[in-house]
């Protein structure tokens, strides 16, 4: 792996475990729990801009896992390139 992507993932993988980083996903899980309650929907566009906002919500949410997940496949990569 080069340097650049090296350190990207690494910057990354500092972020994930500070603590500001668990109170923001945590905040941001209640939110996606809001956003997801249809009772308040009042029309298709709405339902269309609630969908946006969980797409939003839910890749922030998961960014560690699929940052994880092409770190893991990118070092596979490199293990097999040698």
């Amino acid at each position: 792996m080069n340097r650049d992507l090296e350190h990207y993932y690494n910057v990354y993988f500092d972020l994930f475990r500070s603590e500001g980083w668990k109170q923001i996903i945590e905040e941001l899980s209640e939110n996606a729990e809001n956003v997801s309650s249809i009772e308040s929907i009042k029309d298709q566009n709405d339902l269309y801009f609630r969908k946006g906002q969980l797409n939003v919500l839910g890749h922030l949410i998961n960014l560690e896992s699929i940052t994880l997940s092409a770190y893991e496949e990118a070092m596979q990569e490199d293990e097999e390139d040698d």
